[in-house]
């Protein structure tokens, strides 16, 4: 190449470097007044605060968000590239926008959801569907499938499959053999989430459907993966990435079958399981397209059994070191439902205290951490002016934390939630709050209830010496280890030692 063809070309790459750098700072600009961290890179911005975030401690990035939080108070602003979000951490501010039903989702923050890598994940199905009148016409569609009646009518299942989870562990409790419990719950609420729904058995408890398992594991990493813009053009990833690719395809297309089979089934007149998918087909009428369908049979079966199993898991990993707490809750399950193997929702009612253990386990590990919403016009938030067209970050996991709204909030005390205690307002949103909370939140509290139940109603588990009780983040926060224990039933005692010789 000539001398003046490399100056040339050299100049042509700075006049674009140039023209970068203006673009960045004039549209950071506008955020300069609002506090936040320095940037240790002009074109990066905060993003290398993300990458030391050090997910092999522990920590995710709502961990660096929290730190923000409490230094820079309750607007903080966040620049990656040219691109600005605004934390926001004060109740008042949390009540304003998601009690509202002004304030849409903001469509870029939730892209990374609905397609992964070119392939259509969630689409626009109830999570992933930002704008607030097409969100609604979905959620009149849903709400008779999750009406209380027809979640009553669940209790059978529930009790099914968490009776099959307690006799698979009770056939391992020697208290010797190690079980990974994240795996053994996921299976669990998998298989209540698939018959319960669509009224399909996966048997993943008896290691049935391992193809289905892997492609929703490789689902979940690859949402992960689509944050990294780089990644499609990384040559060591293109074979992840055409699993990833097919394994989107695989799950659309088991639920293209499930559903028009069962809508056939309901065009012949035959009996049908009276589940979530009957009354979403019963009460459609044309209201949705199939593709719209098919989004939020992903959004169920994917969302649906991650974040039950994650809550389950994340209780358990903490019950294994706060004792006093789970001799209290078994006293209670011991009282309340003694040695009966079917459990109704008066039972459930009744576990007044592993309500409250099941809340505070959410406020410290919630498995959906927060929302975003987009303010569309300039607004004075919290006495901050924040510009119009930004996007509002809402993080239940980093207001659970902060001792301004919970007294030594890294301290496990499930006696915040008790009757008596003070109600925490618009601080504690693990299922979101307003008119866009998550419709399956019922569905997802008596399911981990009856779990737990039984669990603490037949078992003794102790965690494996050794593990972390740090976090990971994937589409939903999780234990960064499988939570192995060993287990035991209850009452169980070591045989004594053989007498000398």
């Amino acid at each position: 190449m000539s001398p003046g063809l490399l100056m040339l070309l050299g100049s042509a790459v700075l006049v674009v470097f140039g023209l970068c750098c203006t673009f960045v700072h004039r549209a950071r600009s506008r955020y300069e007044h609002i506090p936040g961290p320095p940037r240790p890179s002009f074109l990066l911005g905060h993003l290398p605060y993300f990458w030391k975030k050090d997910e092999v401690c522990g920590r995710v990035l709502q961990d660096v968000f929290l730190d923000w939080a409490k230094k820079y108070g309750p607007v903080v602003r966040v620049n990656v590239f040219h691109k600005t979000s605004v934390i926001v951490t004060s109740p008042e501010s949390v009540k304003r926008f998601l009690m509202s039903t002004k304030y849409n989702k903001d469509s870029k923050m939730y892209h990374a959801i609905q397609t992964v890598f070119g392939e259509r994940l969630f689409g626009q199905g109830l999570v992933s569907e930002c704008d607030y009148e097409r969100w609604h016409k979905q959620r009149r569609v849903m709400d008779l499938a999750f009406s209380r009646s027809s979640l009553v009518s669940l209790m059978g299942i529930f009790n099914e499959k968490a009776e099959q989870l307690v006799e698979i562990l009770e056939a391992q409790a020697d208290g010797q053999t190690p079980v990974s419990m994240q795996d053994m719950l996921t299976c669990t609420t998998m298989d209540i989430l698939a018959k319960a729904a669509f009224g399909i058995e996966t048997s993943m408890l008896l290691g049935a459907q391992k193809p289905l398992s892997r492609k929703v594991k490789l689902i979940l990493e690859g949402i992960s993966s689509s944050r990294n813009t780089l990644a499609k053009f990384m040559p060591g990833k293109w074979k992840q990435l055409r699993e990833i690719r097919e394994s989107v395809r695989f799950l659309r297309q088991v639920g293209k079958d499930w559903v028009q089979r069962r809508r056939e089934a309901l065009q012949r007149g035959e009996d049908v399981p009276a589940d979530i998918l009957t009354q979403i087909l019963k009460a459609e009428e044309g209201a949705q397209d199939d593709e719209i369908l098919l989004d939020n049979f992903v959004t169920f079966f994917i969302a649906g059994h991650e974040t039950s199993a994650n809550h389950l898991a994340f209780t358990v990993m903490e019950l294994s070191r706060q004792p006093e707490i789970l001799a209290r809750l078994q006293a209670e399950v011991d009282e309340v439902i003694g040695s009966k193997r079917h459990l109704d929702c008066e039972d459930l009612g009744r576990l007044q205290y592993l309500s409250q253990v099941l809340k505070e386990s959410l406020r410290l590990y919630p498995p959906a951490w927060g929302t975003f919403r987009l303010l569309e016009e300039e607004t004075l938030i919290d006495g901050v002016r924040v510009p119009g067209n930004t996007p509002l970050l809402f993080s239940t996991y980093v207001m659970g934390r902060m001792d301004t709204y919970f007294e030594d909030p890294l301290t496990f005390n499930p006696d915040r939630f008790s009757p008596k205690a003070p109600k925490p307002k618009f601080t504690y949103f693990p299922f979101s709050l307003g008119p866009r909370s998550c419709i399956g939140q019922q569905f997802a509290q008596m399911e981990v209830k009856v779990v737990m139940a039984k669990l603490l109603q037949r078992l003794e588990f102790r965690l494996v010496p050794g593990q972390s009780f740090g976090l990971q983040e994937q589409v939903t926060l999780k234990p960064l280890d499988p939570v192995l224990c060993t287990l035991q039933p209850r009452g169980w005692q070591p045989a004594p030692p053989p007498p000398p010789c």
